[in-house]
């Protein structure tokens, strides 16, 4: 289990990332490169990177850390925090509300700790290994939904599904005609957060990174719900994988996702 200052330093971390978005949000002028076609990365990511380090480096200096835009040094520590710093860049250069910070810390390969913020809604999620998940103070629990017929979920697609746009839609459109809705908001620790507050009732999506996942899967388990890979086996830090519901729904998603084979 986290102590409550690393609990508290992870909110701290999502708290001061939120603040150098919202000052930034809808300014233009955001120094815009390209890491592929069109996956990018801003100023504001770089901004918001360097004072999560900065606080964590100063806090907890034994720990490593591992972030989005820089490969930083590991010493080995079993305590690894991971951070996404600007989770929804896409969104976040379109003036699209819809972005967060995502901090998490595990110990020995489990999540204990994690603060996911979203400054535009002033909402910060937050959670700790054995002592819930919360919103603003508020316990989180997941839905009690249980057929995905009136069910609400929400996915993602890689930058690059382009390459195989067949293989990239294929679940898609497997979900579309089992549940009620889908939503595809991009940024996919907030929807994680969402399935934990009961806002959605199920979620997948592939090829991601333990940085997107980390915080929003302790949130989705401390409010009892279920994360794993499509084959059912623990996410651990594979996050190539992530299938997340409540434990009435998540079978019925595994089943859809059975046969189904991740491109490499």
């Amino acid at each position: 289990m986290a102590h409550t200052s690393e609990a508290a330093v992870a909110a701290e971390a999502v708290l001061l990332a939120g603040a150098i978005q919202k000052e930034r949000y809808g300014k233009g002028d955001l120094d815009i490169r390209y890491k592929g076609e069109i996956d990018i990365v801003t100023a504001v990511d770089r901004a918001c990177e360097a004072a999560v380090v900065d606080l964590l480096r100063a806090r907890f200096p034994s720990h490593d850390i591992v972030t989005e835009e820089t490969d930083l040094e590991r010493r080995g520590s079993p305590f690894v925090w991971f951070v996404d710093p600007l989770d929804g860049t896409t969104n976040f250069a379109h003036a699209y509300p819809f972005f967060c910070c995502s901090v998490a810390l595990t110990f020995e390969g489990q999540p204990v700790a994690g603060a996911v913020f979203d400054p535009i809604k002033e909402e910060l999620f937050t959670a700790e290994k054995g002592a819930g998940s919360h919103l603003g103070g508020r316990r989180l629990r997941v839905t009690d939904r249980a057929e995905l017929l009136h069910s609400l979920l929400v996915t993602g697609f890689p930058y690059d599904m382009r390459l195989d746009l067949d293989a990239a839609l294929r679940l898609f459109n497997r979900f579309m005609g089992a549940a009620r809705g889908i939503r595809r908001d991009g940024a996919a620790a907030l929807d994680l957060c969402y399935v934990a507050a009961a806002r959605m009732d199920g979620f997948w999506e592939e090829r991601l990174h333990p940085w997107d996942v980390m915080a929003g899967a302790l949130m989705v388990t401390e409010a009892g719900g279920v994360i794993t890979r499509f084959d059912g086996s623990p996410l651990a830090l594979r996050a190539d994988q992530v299938v997340a519901a409540n434990p009435a729904l998540h079978p019925k998603m595994l089943e859809l996702l059975a046969d189904h084979a991740p491109r490499p």
